[in-house]
């Protein structure tokens, strides 16, 4: 028999991994907590249409990507790709429009069948916020300050760059289709075979694509900045300026797109060239028409997502873990006392590991393992004297402490 590996595309968080990455969603949690966005956690699964619908028919997620399967009941579900979808869902789900605005913080994992490769699995990690109800700059601004915020929060502020552009209102969307299905439409001999077909349903897209045909073709396309309504034009300004007014440095990416329908004015991305070909770490934008779309009530929002294991890679110092005190009993009298001493110690915060079995060498070479900070020996002759001999594994000190004192006199070690 085979030995038992992890399925293609996962990985399994071990203690060190998951330090790290538990270290990314408590920053993120804390600080988008002081933005007054609230966690919320929606299924793993959903109805396969909820994501069918929100990401199109003809995305590359939908008819490549997604888990989907039947139940032993007949419903199709699928393992979410991303969450947005699955946070919108809620809100039509929960009646919850007449609680607007809404701020939610999200950490958990999603899944795509794509090739596996480094900062890019087939069960991956995200967290974003979502805001909705709010139509205004001002919430674009709120939201990309989170991001950055995070970004600082972690320490990894400074490997970054936020790439903006806009996506323009529905009129502006309606009139920069027309200009790129002409302008595309003279280069088909060029264009890929998805591009072609994308090219009456979401020419958008192609803008997207990786292609190197593709690319070339879409060096020399119109830019939607030049099709842009007054008033899409002064939203854009608006973001621009209150981004500048806080202090959040941005790069301006004419190329940067999201072509769905209903995304809309800001789209971003925070970038880096610290991980090679994986470079967004922070990805975002409007989509005012998304709840609309999925059968619930006009309403605005904007988010963003963020990549767990790329923040991980990129933040880089590891989380270290916990250094415990070690508590030795020698003797089974001792044994115990020592047992009751540590869940003492537990209950008071202290982080202990109580040997299991074996002499004193064996127990002290396992605190030693375990990096531990200080080791508590306790024998006979300490019991009769009611006092732990406490070894300073970092000077080398030792000194005799009281028994009944130690919850106090260890403040130093917790």
């Amino acid at each position: 028999m085979s030995k038992l590996q992890p399925i293609r595309g996962t990985h399994d968080l071990l203690p060190d991994a998951m330090r790290q990455h538990r270290h990314v969603v408590e920053t993120a949690r804390a600080t988008a907590g002081r933005y007054g966005y609230q966690e919320a956690a929606t299924p793993i699964f959903e109805a396969t249409e909820v994501f069918a619908r929100t990401l199109g028919d003809t995305s590359d997620i939908v008819t490549k990507e997604m888990y989907t399967f039947e139940t032993k009941g007949g419903d199709r579900i699928t393992l979410r790709p991303e969450n947005t979808a699955g946070v919108a869902r809620a809100f039509i789900s929960n009646g919850l429009q007449q609680n607007l605005p809404l701020k939610y913080f999200y950490a958990g994992p999603m899944f795509r069948h794509e090739r596996p490769q480094k900062g890019r699995q087939r069960q991956f990690h995200q967290i974003g916020i979502e805001l909705l109800g709010v139509a205004e700059p001002l919430g674009d601004i709120e939201v990309i300050a989170a991001g950055a915020a995070i970004l600082d929060a972690l320490g990894i502020r400074h490997l970054t760059k936020l790439e903006l552009n806009t996506l323009g209102d529905t009129e502006s969307r309606d009139g920069y289709r027309a200009v790129l299905v002409d302008y595309f439409t003279q280069h088909l001999d060029k264009l890929s075979e998805d591009s072609c077909e994308r090219l009456d349903r979401n020419p958008l897209r192609i803008l997207d694509s990786k292609n190197p045909g593709d690319r070339e073709v879409v060096a020399g396309a119109p830019l939607f900045s030049d099709h842009l309504t007054d008033a899409a034009r002064d939203y854009f300004a608006e973001v621009c300026a209150g981004l500048s007014a806080i202090g959040v440095d941005y790069d301006l990416n004419p190329r940067l797109v999201r072509g769905l329908d209903y995304y809309c004015h800001t789209a971003f991305e925070f970038t880096t060239e610290a991980l090679g070909a994986q470079g967004a770490v922070i990805a975002g934008g409007r989509y005012d028409g998304l709840i609309a779309q999925m059968g619930g009530p006009p309403t605005p929002g904007i988010g963003w997502a963020g990549g767990i294991e790329r923040l991980t890679m990129l933040s880089n110092p590891h989380a270290p873990a916990p250094r415990p005190v070690a508590i030795v009993p020698i003797g089974e009298a001792a044994q115990a006392r020592a047992l009751m001493l540590a869940e003492d110690l537990r209950r008071a915060g202290y982080t202990v590991e109580l040997g299991y079995s074996g002499n004193l060498k064996k127990r002290m070479r396992r605190a030693d393992q375990q990096n531990a900070r200080a080791a508590l020996l306790i024998g006979e002759d300490e019991l009769a004297a009611g006092k732990a001999t406490l070894r300073d594994f970092d000077s080398g000190e030792q000194s005799d402490l009281d028994l009944d004192t130690l919850v106090d006199a260890l403040a130093a070690y917790r």
